[in-house]
């Protein structure tokens, strides 16, 4: 596998090369660079352990003739004889929830490959044309990245005024029509535009019943991340780049995570101005955002006085929230006003009435089990919860879990009660992971 990787790369940075060298430029030949080896390393990249899809395949299945399998794959996808199955879509809880649920898409493992194999073919193209703004689903970039980037901007500027943007169900909404447009931009490789043409109108299966979508991405589709960052990367990043900031009287910067993003400006009058403007700029895409979650928000440290020059009252510093994370003005060890992070509320609430779930559908594994599980979702909480002056909200998230732990633990015997005092006896054989933080965001501080 690794010499797939190998012979994948060089291609990869030729596309990558020409990209760079013509931005204007749309690509018309590049399926031919999809080969049997190209294939075979987007089966790498595959996950394969997921749930199957309408076909019922799995990863032990399609390997017993791999080579042959994809290779077919293959000839289908360049034909043009390939079909798109339907999306199986079930109805997982959402966030913990015994009554609220989201729908998940599942494709097939076929489809995933494909899909995986035609995202490398565009990465590098877009890789090159995607600004520094946007962090969602792009290699090398995480969500921390973003949370750094944007903090360090409002530190920068002792703070100003925060635009947070709600999309209403962007990825259900996407409009297919723009989408195609903005493709052809850059790609015009029939091939790839037939394919993606087929996984945008391919069925969903629910309930033994197909349905057709006529917007949005491709339920659990591999290629969704991209053709959404395609398709805000043109309504939204470039349009703030190249037509907002021009005209803002002082700074204004953006970070864009995916389809999570928030605006700052130094300046009032301009934030005032964008905030008019947005959902117009998004309603000829055909998209909405959201009345009462779409907000301005004053965001300076205290010590700074702002006046409304409508109201002549001062302005008092907000909150806003940003991947997770309800960020707001506190005072630093060294007295000096700094952006703090701790984990939202809604967050919060989330994980915990997950964490009550899973105890709830597990108590009757063994202690052990049920601590080697726990210890990894806290340590994949405390993974990205785990920033410089969060450690009050993790140490309340350790503290529910071990009350949810206590709860089921002992609802399992039928125990009525069971006090702390031999619960943490209990804790002391089985612990669990102690709070631990991660990142550091302290790296820049305003003076007061």
């Amino acid at each position: 596998m690794h010499r797939n990787l190998t012979i994948v790369s060089p291609k990869q940075e030729r596309i990558a090369a020409l990209a760079k060298q013509s931005p204007q430029m749309a690509f018309t030949s590049l399926a031919y660079l999809m080969d049997l080896d190209w294939l075979k390393e987007a089966y790498r990249r595959t996950r394969k352990d997921g749930a199957v899809g309408v076909d019922g395949v799995n990863a032990d299945d399609y390997e017993r003739d791999l080579e042959g399998n994809l290779q077919r794959l293959l000839d289908r996808a360049k034909s043009g004889t390939y079909q798109a199955p339907p999306v199986r879509r079930v109805h997982i809880p959402k966030g913990g929830s015994s009554t609220e649920t989201r729908p998940l898409g599942i494709p097939t493992l076929e489809d995933k490959i494909l899909q995986r194999a035609v995202v490398m073919l565009l990465e590098p193209i877009y890789e090159h044309d995607f600004l520094e703004c946007s962090y969602g689903f792009r290699p090398g970039r995480s969500a921390h990245q973003a949370l750094e980037a944007f903090r360090n901007q409002l530190m920068n500027c002792r703070g100003g005024f925060v635009l947070e943007v709600d999309i209403r169900k962007f990825f259900d909404n996407l409009d297919h029509g723009h989408l195609r447009e903005f493709l052809r931009r850059r790609v015009r490789d029939g091939v790839l535009l037939r394919l993606i043409d087929k996984w945008l109108s391919a069925g969903v299966l629910e309930d033994g019943s197909i349905s057709y979508p006529d917007a949005g991405t491709p339920q659990g589709g591999v290629v969704s991340p991209i053709l959404s960052n395609v398709f805000l990367h043109y309504v939204l990043d470039l349009w703030f780049e190249q037509d907002v900031k021009p005209r803002m009287r002082r700074r204004a910067f953006l970070i864009r995570y995916a389809d999570d993003f928030v605006i700052g400006f130094e300046d009032q009058q301009d934030a005032e101005r964008v905030f008019a403007v947005v959902p117009k700029r998004f309603g000829r895409f055909g998209l909405t955002v959201h009345p009462t979650k779409t907000k301005l928000v004053p965001f300076r440290p205290p010590s700074v006085r702002t006046r409304d020059q409508s109201t002549a009252q001062v302005a008092r510093p907000g909150t806003f929230d940003l991947l997770g994370f309800t960020h707001y003005w506190g005072r630093s060890q060294r007295g000096y006003w700094v952006v703090k992070q701790q984990t939202a509320s809604d967050r919060f609430s989330r994980a915990v009435r997950s964490i009550d779930s899973w105890c709830r559908d597990h108590r009757h594994w063994s202690l052990q089990e049920q601590q080697q599980t726990l210890n990894q979702k806290l340590r994949g909480h405390y993974a990205y919860y785990g920033v410089t002056g969060n450690s009050a909200a993790l140490t309340r998230f350790l503290f529910e879990v071990k009350a949810c732990w206590r709860k089921w633990l002992y609802r399992r015997n039928r125990l009525r009660s069971m006090t702390w005092e031999m619960f943490y006896r209990l804790l002391d054989r089985y612990p669990l992971a102690p709070v631990r933080t991660v990142l550091s965001m302290f790296r820049h501080a305003a003076k007061p």
